[in-house]
């Protein structure tokens, strides 16, 4: 895969000034297209050897373009704040908005290569993250985004004479770094695991572009063409998959007509005094979980949906009542704002994590688009039936992580939803619950029900199971939904501890 990059390109001065003008114009004018399109972020992923010129050409993509439209990340040394997250949050929030380009240091194929060159773990590691990587670039991908990887390549006996060359300058041996020196000596085990990262990951979607970094005319030329015709192809496209056909058929309903929540029992109740015991019970215990010294090894989500009115409002006020306010984050989830709708679909709910300690109580959540969305048609159906596997991913990794995931759907039946429904209309400080919308949806009972069968069925996992709360009766789902994340937190504090006890040994 390298050796095409060790040809020993080169382009003379007087060609490279003559193409340069036409070039920077062009990639300006794209740029501006972009911008004003605002149908797509660019995300240029830059890796390779050390010395192979890939500062230099970002410079230089910075002066031939207009840099406020540009932003460069670097990802160096995790800070406390990525630390106490899961890996691929520092990634997710510096992601660029539709119109923008962000050029990635240092991204993930930086870390994984040097954690494998540097022994820090073995192959299946480098493996999963590869997998990893790939699933996230697709989903990018199928969200809009245009990504360019580029690996800048020197061979070895290039890379030993720009170091020689830099060493007997005195004026220019500055630019020698630590990182420069260190590769030089693990340059084989680099490049052989570098290769394996590209031919695993480079696909139709976002293909790797390997440019020889000896002769510097050359590799801007060949990096701004690039850049230029993958711009001008993607805003001239209706659509950035215009060949994406949604083949999968549609869930079908049951033959039996028969729906997971009709093995709901939705008579279960508690009388008044069993409730306040239980309830009272069931807060002093979560308290104390969540002050266990154990919890600064985990983070805690909790994922509330269910129908309009089933109290889930309720619900997390018991949970939040529990707890010191600084130890937990409520997030109502509404529709997207503009910023939201710029950014790749899981984007926020992602920053809104919560760091080790700490808990996120999520008021409706990432189910919105299997949900809401497929229902009101607001996403082509190719966009809701990826977005369990997604979902699915999303739950994986952050559970790897450490964040603990309870997800409740608290189900009522549609008699008590109409009684619930009258009351707040009667009580004037309960109106405001009650909307056009709710009455709206209320007419869409059945196609919700479907939706819902097949939420679950696709994304109850091992790691991430659903719970189906009884909520006919508020006071049952309320201690329910509490007993459920006291036992969630119990059973991940119980593995994390055999884990503990297993390296010790």
């Amino acid at each position: 895969m390298f050796e095409s990059a060790e040809i020993g390109h080169a382009i003379d001065k007087e060609t490279y000034d003559a193409e340069v003008p036409a070039l920077r114009e062009a990639l300006l004018e794209a740029q501006y297209e972009l911008q004003q399109q605002k149908r797509f972020p660019v995300i240029i992923l830059i890796n390779g050897i050390e010395g192979a010129g890939k500062g230099e050409t970002i410079k230089l993509l910075n002066e031939w373009m207009d840099p406020r439209l540009i932003e460069v990340r670097t990802f160096d040394q995790q800070t406390d704040e990525e630390l106490a997250r899961p890996p691929a949050w520092r990634y997710w929030r510096m992601l660029p908005a539709k119109g923008r380009m962000g050029i990635f240091f240092g991204n993930w194929y930086s870390q994984m290569l040097q954690g494998r060159v540097n022994g820090d773990f073995k192959d299946p590691v480098l493996d999963q993250a590869i997998n990893q990587s790939e699933r996230f670039e697709k989903m990018l991908c199928d969200e809009g985004a245009l990504i360019f990887k580029f690996w800048f390549h020197l061979s070895k006996k290039q890379m030993k004479a720009r170091l020689k060359a830099l060493a007997d300058d005195p004026l220019h041996s500055w630019r020698i770094s630590p990182l420069d020196w260190q590769q030089s000596e693990t340059y084989d085990k680099f490049v052989k695991y570098g290769e394996r990262v590209l031919r695993r990951t480079s696909r139709d979607y976002a293909p790797w572009h390997v440019i020889e970094g000896v002769d510097a005319h050359y590799r801007s030329l060949t990096v701004g063409k690039i850049l230029l015709e993958g711009l001008q192809n993607a805003l001239t496209r209706s659509s950035l998959h215009p060949d994406k056909v949604n083949a999968a058929p549609l869930p079908t309903q049951a033959v039996d007509q028969m729906n997971l929540l009709d093995s709901l029992d939705l008579t279960l109740r508690l009388d008044k005094d069993d409730y306040e015991e239980q309830l009272i019970t069931e807060q002093a215990r979560f308290s104390g979980l969540m002050r266990d010294k154990r919890m600064r090894r985990h983070a805690l989500v909790a994922a509330f949906e269910g129908n309009d009115a089933a109290g889930k409002g309720g619900a997390i006020r018991r949970v939040a009542a529990a707890l010191d306010p600084r130890q937990y984050n409520i997030v109502p989830i509404a529709a997207p704002t503009e910023d939201e709708r710029a950014q790749p679909y899981l984007w926020r709910f992602w920053r809104q994590l919560p760091a080790k300690g700490k808990f996120t109580i999520f008021d409706r959540s990432w189910y919105g688009r299997v949900l809401v969305e497929r229902i009101e048609g607001f996403c082509p159906p190719a966009d809701w039936l990826r977005a369990y596997s997604e979902i699915n991913d999303f739950e994986e990794q952050i559970s790897q992580s450490g964040i603990i995931v309870v997800k409740f759907w608290l189900a009522i039946d549609k008699q008590t939803q109409l009684e619930r429904f009258q009351a707040r209309e009667e009580i004037p400080f309960k109106r405001f619950k009650i909307t056009e919308d709710d009455w709206r949806n209320r007419d869409k009972w059945d196609a919700y029900r479907g939706a819902v069968g097949d939420m679950v069925d696709r994304t109850s996992t091992e790691i991430s199971p659903w719970t189906l709360v009884e909520a006919n009766d508020k006071r049952w789902a309320r201690v329910k939904v509490l007993r459920t994340i006291n036992r969630a937190l119990e059973e991940a504090f119980e593995k994390s501890d055999k884990k503990a006890k297993k390296h010790k040994h």
